[in-house]
């Protein structure tokens, strides 16, 4: 299986591109990032563009792949509405419809977050983005991530971000233990990915304990 990886330098990217890379069912990654991810790996080829909304000319970087992990999000905090929907909705969907295009097939899985759908306006544009996706792919699976804990050693570019996990990482045992329906670690996250794009899953919006069902080990 081939697959593109958006956002492999960020929290979640990096915990869905250790599991690609250490997966033998997948053949090659390719990461599509402004930054390197600093890394070397006989499956791994990466595509940066400066500018993340030029998605022009690529027709034959694109083909022949079966799936896209999108893992590419900021953070709503300080951002106007127009400037989140520009970081959020324009940029998946410009990506998303040439891959339809290109590979109108391949599964497209998107992180979203728990919660949306809501009331608020990140909810909002994140439910927008959702429903296009789901009507772009016929083969498309929304991931409402919730709280996510990093396994081995991935950290988030966000420094609040950074300084809140280091702050909480001690209760993660208690959390699982009294809520394990809410975190999901980023070896799961990866895991679910995958078999999500070999083999589908009973529905197309998940929530973490669809996930955490999905990375647990076949019997």
């Amino acid at each position: 299986m081939k697959v593109i990886l958006f956002g492999a330098t960020g929290m979640v990217g990096q915990g869905v591109l250790r599991e690609c890379l250490t997966d033998d069912s997948i053949d090659s990654v390719l990461s599509i990032g402004r930054n390197s991810v600093q890394l070397k790996h006989p499956k791994l080829r990466e595509l940066m563009r400066t500018d993340m909304f030029d998605v022009g000319d690529l027709d034959g970087e694109l083909q022949g792949y079966d799936a896209c992990f999108f893992c590419l999000g900021v953070s709503s905090a300080g951002m106007s509405e127009g400037d989140y929907t520009h970081m959020t909705y324009d940029l998946t969907m410009g990506w998303a419809k040439v891959l339809a295009r290109i590979n109108p097939s391949m599964t497209f899985v998107y992180v979203s977050g728990a919660g949306t759908g809501g009331k608020a306006n990140w909810a909002q544009v994140k439910g927008r983005t959702e429903n296009e996706l789901l009507a772009l792919f016929p083969s498309a699976y929304m991931f409402r991530l919730g709280a996510l804990q990093a396994t081995h050693g991935e950290v988030s570019k966000t420094r609040w971000t950074r300084i809140a996990y280091k702050l909480f990482s001690p209760l993660w045992p208690l959390v699982r233990l009294v809520a394990p329906g809410t975190v999901i670690t980023t070896e799961e996250l990866g895991r679910a990915m995958i078999r999500v794009a070999r083999q589908g899953a009973p529905k197309r919006v998940l929530e973490n304990s669809d996930l955490r069902a999905l990375a647990a080990p076949s019997e």
